[in-house]
């Protein structure tokens, strides 16, 4: 083994042992900010793992249903931390993130693919049928999502019945969606391979890591979750901010590590896929199961969200659709969409 290799080998694993540091300082009661940051930093190693051993699993698969692999376990720290702050009374924070996950997954983590893919290849083509697709679904999602808001800001009464319905078309609707990319028309939704990847892993050894790093994930999600309502109070921010950009980032590095990767070796199809299949899953998916997972946590979650919120998701959209129209981009739409997401953040920040 070469001494570059040492030092990458020594760098790699040296995160690990922020994951028993983690659990210690928390078991010992010590200053819930260490705590928490700790526990950050803890859950990187674990979004590589997870990243790694969805991609070996995914190779195994056809792209398209490779980029939803990767969308799905990347939400499971998102999922997990959801449901700690649900139950821990977090529910406005848990809506922030939803909604700042939608934005994360669609601007920064697009964006960035296309910056880095931008700085090798003057311009990558991706399948205008695949983002076609995806779009409409980001706007079907940005129309149930909205009802319930409208609904709670104009009669001022609560959105749960109402939520709950839309719940179950949301989800009908996204389950119906894979059957169409992954059976009746999967010939749209065909990425080529990335041929610089290797199968390391064995199937057997590749579903091991993913579900211990799923439940040392978990863990480290309570962690952090319990750390939260001290840290709240202690760095003056608001839930809204804390879920809409903190949690949003923590919980989306797997898809990122991912999603850049592609990019930067130019396949920005499949970078778009993951992007917005995740952005996808969350609205579709993730965000309708909450709402009925909520009361067997003794809360109740509606999909009504902040009105400025919903702006943020509706502009969103709208930007991903008129650049993903022409199936080529750049590394100046780069920039353009993560400029968009550092403006929102900013926004946020002063709400």
């Amino acid at each position: 083994m070469t001494s570059a290799n040492v030092r990458r080998w020594t760098f790699q694993y040296l995160w690990y042992i922020l994951i028993p540091i983690s659990i210690w300082l928390y078991l010992a009661h010590f200053d819930p900010m260490a705590v928490f940051i700790t526990a950050v930093l803890a859950v990187i190693p674990l979004t590589n793992l997870i990243a790694k051993s969805t991609q070996q699993l995914s190779m195994r698969t056809t792209t398209i249903l490779g980029s939803l692999m990767n969308a799905t376990f990347g939400n499971a720290i998102e999922f997990m931390i959801a449901i700690f702050a649900i139950q821990a009374g977090l529910t406005e924070l848990v809506k922030a993130s939803i909604i700042g996950s939608i934005i994360l997954n669609i601007l920064l983590l697009i964006g960035l693919s296309m910056l880095f893919g931008g700085f090798k290849y003057r311009e990558q083509t991706f399948s205008k049928d695949s983002v076609g697709v995806a779009s409409t679904m980001l706007l079907i999602a940005v129309a149930g999502l909205s009802m319930p808001t409208i609904y709670a800001v104009i009669t001022g009464k609560s959105a749960i019945i109402m939520s709950r319905a839309v719940s179950i078309a949301l989800g009908i609707t996204y389950l119906l969606s894979l059957v169409f990319v992954l059976v009746t028309h999967r010939h749209l939704f065909v990425a080529k391979r990335d041929v610089t990847e290797e199968l390391s892993w064995g199937l057997k050894q590749s579903a091991s890591v993913l579900l211990v790093s799923i439940g040392l994930a978990a863990l480290e999600s309570h962690i952090l979750v319990d750390a939260l309502h001290p840290l709240i109070d202690a760095a003056h921010l608001s839930e809204t901010f804390v879920g809409l950009v903190i949690i949003a980032i923590i919980t989306n590095v797997p898809e990122h590590l991912a999603a850049i990767k592609y990019g930067w070796r130019n396949n920005i199809t499949l970078s778009l896929e993951i992007g917005m299949n995740s952005a996808i899953q969350i609205a579709l998916f993730v965000a309708p199961v909450l709402v009925f997972v909520s009361p067997l946590l003794a809360a109740e979650m509606s999909l009504a969200f902040a009105p400025f919120q919903m702006v943020a998701m509706i502009l969103t959209v709208m930007i991903i659709s008129y650049i993903g129209a022409d199936g080529i981009c750049n590394w100046l739409e780069g920039v353009q969409l993560v400029a968009v997401y550092i403006i929102i953040a900013i926004a946020f920040y002063f709400i």
